[in-house]
Order: C-alpha cells, then sequence, then structure tokens
C-alpha cells in the first residue's frame, strides 16, 4: 500500500511537470506562454502564441506524462486492477491541470488525460481523437474539439471498455471545469478560432494554400490556416471547358 502511494506521489510530481513552459522558456523567446495569447500552459497556446514547430514536442511530452505512468502503474502493480490504473490515470491528469510548480495553475488537461486514457482504453480514444482532429479542422475551435471528443469518448468507452467509464466520465467532467472559460465564450459567440476551418474542393485564382500565419498585432501568431491542396486542370483554367456528349 505504501509503495502505491508513493508511486501516486511519482506520478503526481512527474505529470505536473509544465512541458509547455519548459520548452518556451529553452526554445521561444523572451515571452511568458502564461502572460501571452490564452495565457495558458498547453499546447494550443503554445501554437498560438510561438508555433507548432514548438508545440508538437509539448503534445507529444503531455501526452507522455499520462501515457507512461500508466503502463508503468500496471507494469509494477498487476494486481491493482482497473481501479488502480484508474488513480494513477486521473492523477496524471489533476497533476497537469493543478502543478505544484505553478502554484496550482496548469493546463486544461486534454493531451495528458488522452494520453492516460490511450494506455487503457487505446481504440476508443483513437477514434476519439480522429472525432477530435475532424472537428477541429470543421470548426477550427480547439475547445468544442477538446469538449466533444471527450463526450465522444464516453459513449465509445461504454460500448468497448464499460469498466472504464466511471474513470472516463470524471476526466470528461475535469474537461469540462478547466474548459469552463470557453464553454462561457461559446455561448456568447465570442470564442476565438485558433485555425481557419479546414476548406475542401477546387482552389480558386488567388487562393492561399499551405501552411500560413494570422497575425494578431503584437501579440504574434494566433493561429494557422490549413487549406487543401487540389490540381487545377490546365483545359478549365485556359477557359476551355468540355461540355460532355449530347
Amino acid at each position: 500500500m505504501t509503495s502505491m502511494f508513493v508511486f501516486l506521489l511519482f506520478t503526481y510530481l512527474l505529470a505536473a511537470i509544465p512541458f509547455g513552459v519548459v520548452i518556451t522558456t529553452l526554445y521561444g523567446d523572451d515571452r511568458d506562454i502564461r502572460g501571452s495569447g490564452s495565457k495558458n500552459i498547453g499546447v494550443t497556446n503554445v501554437a498560438r502564441v510561438y508555433s507548432w514547430s514548438l508545440a508538437i514536442p509539448v503534445l507529444f511530452l503531455d501526452v507522455g506524462k499520462g501515457f507512461f505512468p500508466v503502463l508503468l502503474g500496471w507494469w509494477m502493480f498487476p494486481q491493482g486492477g482497473a481501479l488502480w490504473l484508474g488513480c494513477v490515470a486521473l492523477v496524471a491528469f489533476l497533476a497537469h491541470c493543478f502543478p505544484v510548480y505553478l502554484e496550482f495553475r496548469g493546463g486544461k488537461g486534454v493531451a495528458t488525460g488522452g494520453g492516460a486514457m490511450l494506455a487503457l482504453t487505446p481504440f476508443p480514444t483513437l477514434v476519439a481523437l480522429g472525432i477530435w482532429v475532424t472537428v477541429l479542422a470543421a470548426t477550427g475551435r480547439s475547445s468544442v474539439a477538446s469538449l466533444l471528443s471527450a463526450l465522444s469518448l464516453m459513449g465509445l468507452t461504454w460500448y468497448f471498455e464499460p469498466q472504464m467509464l466511471p474513470l472516463v466520465v470524471v476526466l470528461g467532467i475535469g474537461v469540462a471545469y478547466t474548459h469552463a472559460a470557453n464553454i462561457a465564450r461559446l455561448m456568447r459567440g465570442e470564442e476565438e478560432q485558433v485555425m481557419r476551418p479546414v476548406r475542401w474542393g477546387r482552389k480558386t485564382a488567388g487562393a492561399p494554400s499551405g501552411l500560413q500565419v494570422l497575425e494578431e498585432g503584437p501579440g504574434g501568431a494566433v493561429g494557422a490556416i490549413f487549406w487543401k491542396e487540389s490540381v487545377v486542370d490546365p483545359l478549365e483554367e485556359a477557359g476551355i471547358v468540355d461540355e460532355g456528349e449530347e
């Protein structure tokens, strides 16, 4: 029992490491991520304030600090069962949201909670990840993607891994709590996009393509615009259109 408690303490201290702050301090500029953009230490704000080249390492590290403690907890204490692993996952999530290193003011827990669930319920979590990507691409709002993917994970877990449903419900409530301000802005119609929604279809003349960065005055980049590349028919571009057979 004591060794389990020590392991939970280890999990907390590991998952509480604010990689968003660490990475941007080491490789960013003089701006403090906690005072820029949305003032959050998570992946989305790192991408908004700095770039995706810094946000992607933060993403993998935040996912990892939820994923690996669960695997290690299963390897060290196989007798603990689902309840024990659920406790490890919950501690990792709470550690990211309330890190002792930052006076208990952390991130929103989506990446770390997702990493923990990836270790516990791989298939439902990967499907929920696909939903997150799809919603983000369609709406451009990370908060909407996070909330809908958390909700979908509850249904997927209920169907595929029902023994883990109580944990997923608790994590879902936690995600809703950490997104309370986002929910309020969504209800007021004031939630900002972190990227332009993907435009699917033929590219029009003069339309931008590839990866671009939006600027928000002195605050710097606020997101990225992704446009689907499409091949333009040279005959159509020259004004020669095949009307087809009569």
